[in-house]
């Protein structure tokens, strides 16, 4: 084998795991390739958070066999742990890789044989990772696993018990980034707010107060962290930081107390209420997207109005927004109830449209304003695009001499018409 090509499906931690694997292949002496223009081995790292990715992992199994049918396909990820039997029945699948040996799936290419491996789930060691391939924009994992017993959720079958890096260590990754010329570090993990450094056991508000003092990143984004793991010493952290940015991304799933108990989430619409009106009251401009998950098990209209209510008055600036869906193995599947897929989608196309609706509003305030954008190696149609410290995207006319810079730019007027790709865009930007 002397090329490989990767694909990655699910959440930037698994894209920053991708990247590692990556470096580590390319070492052994691999070429890469693009997925699309095929490969001798194909590497395609899965989710398990809905059933869609789960169709997807299958797609594109038959996708590489088809672009290259003498081509070797290796399956890891959250969905290669929960399903490696099924996986490996699979027609093209070669080697299943669990949580213990993804990072050591080189070892297994010199003698390659049909099977499955590394897919016990406990006592999992911490595996630094982070991505490198945007020159912007790098995400660094600090944390993996989950001890949340949240009953729909199959991460904790899938990636362990929540475990976490050496302060030192990510201080060394992010340095090395830096030096490289990213300006911008995301940190990552599956649940980033329960970071604990081992043996010293300093936690979450001890690691950003030490990332802060970096030098060579210009800007740190904090990835989604739980309500209920957001403390007063973060928020005034943030609000005072000159490096961390006004952006949290914090998961709602329900605005009914009813069903946030029978998710078992560690927090109610009161707490979440308090955190998100302490957050705006400290941080000026603050953008705060949220995940929601319709039609769980006995999700009323009533309880369903109510988590549309709550977004619509907390005026949050964004949504992700998910379709239940049952996973094996979780309490959920279990549960009475069962929402029809009809009314699922009905209420999901009600709170994309919201987010739409917030996501104007929120851009809307930001007319004609200059602030600061980092922008992308990306070019579609003759513009590139970049992202402001509070996550408004910007686009600008092309321009080689912008790329990975940090520049000012005087934003343009916001109308209803300005999407790009489900995203308002900041137009007629003129001055630099």
């Amino acid at each position: 084998m002397k090329t490989v090509a990767f694909y990655t499906l699910g959440c930037k931690l698994n894209f920053s795991e991708t990247s590692t694997i990556k470096r580590q292949l390319i070492a052994s002496g691999l070429i890469e390739n693009s997925f699309d223009k095929g490969a001798d081995l194909f590497i395609i790292n899965t989710c398990s958070v809905t059933e869609n990715a789960n169709k997807e992992c299958r797609r594109l199994i038959r996708k590489a066999k088809k672009i290259s049918p003498n081509s070797r396909v290796i399956i890891t990820g959250c969905y290669a742990q929960l399903k490696p039997e099924s996986i490996i029945e699979i027609d093209g699948v070669d080697l299943v890789i669990g949580a213990k040996e993804k990072f050591n799936i080189f070892k297994y290419l010199n003698n390659f044989k049909k099977g499955i491996h590394g897919c016990e789930i406990n006592n999992l060691d911490y595996f630094p990772s982070f991505s490198i391939e945007e020159r912007s924009r790098s995400y660094v994992k600090v944390q993996d696993g989950c001890n949340y017993p949240c009953t729909y959720c199959t991460i904790p079958l899938a990636r362990g018990k929540s475990r976490s890096d050496f302060i030192k260590n990510i201080i060394s990754k992010i340095e090395d980034i830096g030096n490289k010329g990213t300006k911008e570090v995301v940190l990552t993990g599956v649940n980033i707010g329960d970071y604990k450094e081992p043996i010293s056991n300093k936690n979450f508000y001890d690691l950003i107060k030490e990332i802060e003092k970096v030098d060579v990143i210009d800007r740190f984004r904090i990835s989604s962290i739980e309500p209920n793991l957001i403390t007063d010493e973060i928020i005034d952290f943030v609000k005072n930081s000159k490096k961390f940015v006004p952006h949290f991304h914090i998961p709602l799933q329900s605005g009914s107390d009813n069903i946030l108990k029978s998710m078992k989430r560690r927090y109610n619409t009161s707490m979440y209420t308090n955190r998100i009106k302490r957050i705006k009251e400290k941080i000026e401009n603050v953008c705060i997207g949220a995940d929601v998950i319709v039609g769980f098990p006995s999700e009323t209209e009533e309880e369903f109005e109510k988590t549309f209510k709550l977004i619509k008055n907390l005026k949050l600036s964004y949504l992700h927004v998910f379709s239940f869906s049952e996973r094996e193995n979780t309490i959920a599947t279990e549960m009475k109830g069962k929402i029809d897929k009809f009314t699922i989608s009905k209420r999901s196309k009600r709170l994309r449209i919201l987010s739409e609706k917030l996501k104007y509003c929120y851009y809307r305030k930001f007319s004609n304003s200059k602030k600061e954008i980092i922008v992308e190696d990306k070019n579609k149609n003759g513009y590139q695009y970049g992202f402001t410290d509070n996550y408004l995207k910007v686009r600008i006319p092309s321009s080689k001499k912008f790329t990975n810079k940090k520049i000012k730019v005087q934003l343009g007027e916001i109308k209803e018409d300005c999407i790009f790709e489900g995203n308002p865009i900041l137009e007629d930007v003129s001055k630099y």
